[in-house]
Order: C-alpha cells, then structure tokens, then sequence
C-alpha cells in the first residue's frame, strides 16, 4: 500500500479527522474506564487542539491515520493516534511515529512519550515493538487505581 504523510494545515478537514479518530477508537467502548476524551470532542474542539499542536496525517489518497503532537518537557508527547480499521497492520501508525520521530529531532526533543489505557494490552505491545518502554502509571482524576500507562522512546 502506497500512503503519504503530511502536517495538517489551516485547511485540514476536521470533520474527517474526527470521523476517523471515532472509527479507529470505537473498539475501546465498554473496554476502557474512564471513556475516551474524544467521546467529549467535536471537530471543532479538535481544530482547537491543533492551534497548539502538530497533527500529521497519512493518506492514501484518503485520510488513513493520524497523529497529535506537542513538546512537554523536552520530549514530544503523541496523543490520538489513530489508524482507520480498514488499513492497520499496513505500517502505517509506524509510518507516523517515524515522522514524529523526526518532528521531535528538528526541535531538539530527546524523547517521545504517549499514553496508553491500561486494559488496552494490545497497545501497549505495539508500541513496545516500535521501541516504546513503559516509565508509569497514572489516574485519571477521580480513580484510586490505574488507567493508563505512560511509555516513553529515546531518540
């Protein structure tokens, strides 16, 4: 498969972002507690996010993925990371963290960190197979046990 990525620009269509962000989390519903914070996000309030973040995006000609990120304590921090259903296990989330990589190096980042659900096992062992280590875990506000973990790629 033949697929490119790029940066979102001002023209970005947000709409088709969020559609795709809702595909590719769909799985998690019933899975994870608490519920993604996409379920409180329309595509404005992701047009919002990216005023104060890089977006990148893979298409084929389509949008096939994407990816969220911002520099957080001199490393770079990967949220909503999506691939549409129909196309994983294609490389391309590989694809994207690559870019980031290279995002992260041109600003003088030493590290990416994400975030990931802690019943999301899955997850956690694909990120470990893009060289992802996992640093902690961490509460959502109001839970007395863990939801997520933090994992983290020296550059």
């Amino acid at each position: 498969m033949t697929y490119r990525i790029s940066t979102a620009g001002s023209d970005a269509d947000w709409e088709a972002i969020h559609a795709l962000l809702t595909r590719a989390f769909a799985f998690m519903e019933g899975q994870i507690d608490p519920p993604s914070s996409l379920t409180r996000m329309a595509p404005d309030c992701l047009a919002r996010k990216a005023e104060a973040e890089t977006v990148l995006l893979a298409t084929s000609p389509g949008l096939i993925g994407c990816l969220f990120a911002k520099p957080q304590d001199g490393a770079l921090y990967l949220g909503k990371i999506a691939i549409d259903p129909d196309h994983q296990g294609q490389g391309i989330g590989r694809a994207l963290v690559t870019a980031a990589e290279e995002l992260a190096r041109q600003n003088s980042q030493t590290a990416l960190v994400l975030e990931t659900r802690i019943e999301l096992t899955e997850n956690h062992a694909a990120f470990a197979r893009l060289g992802f280590v996992k640093t902690a875990e961490t509460a959502h506000p109001g839970y007395d046990r863990p939801t997520s973990i933090t994992m983290r790629k020296v550059l």
